[in-house]
């Protein structure tokens, strides 16, 4: 048989069809694998996003009501505010930013406010662990000091569930 006989322009014809196919669906697979990954990644992002802004709302309305007298405690006596309205103050911020949050209107500005409030709360509770302020069961220094390695994780949490760091990012390069 020569080369140009039905068996041997078949076997390649079929091989080049098979592999066309398989090339194919690894390319469908990739994408639908990278989708998948890519909407579950989303939608964690949005949980998390909604959970903080759950927490947020409740710390708030406890800044409000419930918790009112153990948050002033709390207050740093060096600031030159009543006790009261920072307390009162920060639990409409609180409230404010969960519904933000939330809502998901504009999260990665959102989140990037919800960032500078737990940055700007953050020397309230150095002050706590400093003074030794007993309040929500965080009764020796060791818990006190543990709570503030629990800061940064706020601030991160802000930032990852709203996709404010590569908003960020992006004001930066334009």
């Amino acid at each position: 048989m020569g080369p140009n006989t039905a068996k041997n322009t078949r076997g390649p014809t079929w091989l080049a069809e098979w592999v066309q196919s398989y090339e194919e669906f690894n390319a469908y697979s990739h994408s639908s694998w990278v989708s998948r990954l890519l909407s579950t990644m989303k939608i964690l992002r949005n949980v998390t996003r909604i959970a903080l802004g759950v927490a947020l709302t409740f710390a708030g309305t406890s800044h409000l009501s419930f918790s009112r007298e153990t948050f002033r405690a709390q207050v740093p006596t060096w600031l030159p505010l009543d006790a009261d309205f920072v307390v009162i103050a920060s639990g409409v911020v609180e409230i404010v930013l969960g519904i933000w949050l939330i809502s998901g209107f504009k999260a990665a500005f959102a989140g990037s406010i919800t960032a500078l409030f737990f940055i700007a709360i953050f020397p309230g509770n150095i002050s706590q662990w400093l003074t030794q302020t007993d309040a929500f069961g965080l009764n020796t220094d060791e818990a006190r000091f543990i709570r503030l390695l629990f800061q940064p994780l706020l601030v991160l949490w802000a930032l990852l569930s709203t996709s404010a760091i590569a908003w960020l990012k992006s004001l930066r390069r334009n």
